[in-house]
């Protein structure tokens, strides 16, 4: 016994450096590149059908307005919750379909892009080219600490500074999860700025004109919602439209939030040198939400989507099972979901808890945790 002691003992010793020499590090650099992903994905996934577009955007709209006829007819305070989560749900999926238009996914004529877009982005106040141009700065800069748009880490320097119930308020369910009106009025915590002002540090002067179209469109619509407010009374208006726009809120930022945010391990952010447009893009997430896939055009499917933002949203899955043996390790393949995603509840408390700051040096950076929070 005694004389195959050391033998047991290297052979564990052995094991755990093959087990270590097999770990995925997921901030290194990937052995591709991005024109080899580009090269696996069918040409076709490609290509933009204005048509088929416009046909999610009508049967969006008249789903839409379905819900509105049918509860306001019933009127039932039985049917109101359930109304609540269908619309605002809808309203969602508007959104995803003005974010395509900002992507020019869409279609290739940057004139229905913009119409379109402004039309469903302003029908759930949000400034469609005021948002289109910073989404457009959270895709250039993806994963990159200092310049990422949306959902970036806060450095310790910049967390240390927020008073005790900032850091409450931002890390404290549900507030996160309503934090979208207020992105778009001041940004966030250690950046400046606002989406409706076109002297803005998120704009050029080039972006001026369009920034001031999308802020009057905005204004039309909040016009357009004290009318009715006028005509239906304040309750009604709440109930058909405040709450659906709260819940649109909330899948939102959910939805962003989880595609930026870890689970079982902890995704890598990138400063200086360290980044690129790749690992940046490597660094988000798909996410699975059962019978809401269809609903919200398939956003769940965000890594190929980060990288290449101009692929139509209905070609996303082919896009993505084809890029999946050139990315390896580097594709987390997302937890199924039951038929409504409350899995991801989960997920999102988990990360609240633990994802809270990066330190203020470093090229590769992980989330750390305030123990004190």
């Amino acid at each position: 016994m005694k004389s195959g002691r050391p033998v047991v003992l290297e052979e564990e010793r052995e094991k755990v450096i093959s087990l270590r020499a097999n770990e995925f590090d997921p901030g290194m650099p990937p052995p591709f590149r991005l024109a080899e992903i580009r090269a696996a994905i069918p040409k076709h996934c490609w290509v933009k059908n204005p048509w088929r577009s416009m046909s999610y955007v009508g049967r969006d709209v008249a789903v839409v307005f379905g819900l509105v006829a049918a509860a306001a007819y019933i009127n039932c305070w039985i049917v109101w919750p359930l109304y609540w989560a269908a619309q605002g749900t809808m309203f969602w999926a508007l959104f995803v379909l003005g974010h395509d238009c900002g992507h020019g996914s869409f279609s290739d004529c940057h004139k229905l892009n913009s119409v379109v877009g402004h039309l469903l982005h302003s029908s759930i106040l949000v400034p469609y080219h005021g948002w289109r141009i910073s989404h457009r700065t959270h895709h250039q800069n993806h994963g990159n600490v200092d310049k990422d748009e949306s959902w970036h880490p806060l450095s310790e320097s910049v967390y240390r500074s927020l008073d005790t119930k900032t850091r409450n308020l931002r890390f404290t369910f549900p507030f996160p999860m309503l934090a979208f009106p207020f992105y778009l009025w001041r940004r966030s915590p250690g950046k400046s700025g606002s989406h409706f002002n076109p002297e803005s540090d998120l704009f050029g002067q080039n972006d001026r004109i369009d920034v001031i179209t999308s802020t009057a469109c905005w204004m039309a619509m909040a016009a357009l919602l004290a009318g009715l407010t006028l005509i239906m009374g304040p309750l009604q208006l709440l109930k058909l439209y405040g709450i659906p726009y709260l819940i649109f809120v909330m899948w939102l930022d959910l939805v962003t939030y989880l595609h930026h945010h870890g689970h079982h391990e902890k995704l890598p952010w990138y400063r200086g040198k360290e980044w690129s447009y790749l690992r940046g893009g490597l660094t988000t997430l798909d996410r699975d939400y059962g019978w809401i896939n269809n609903i919200h055009h398939d956003i769940g499917t965000h890594v190929i989507h980060h990288l290449f933002p101009q692929i139509p949203h209905y070609n996303l899955i082919e896009a993505t099972e084809a890029a999946k043996p050139v990315l390896g390790k580097y594709y987390r393949e997302p937890e199924k979901s039951a038929p409504l995603p409350f899995h991801l509840l989960g997920i999102l408390l988990k990360s609240l808890r633990r994802d809270h700051y990066v330190r203020d040096s470093g090229d590769v950076l992980f989330y750390e945790k305030d123990s004190e929070l």
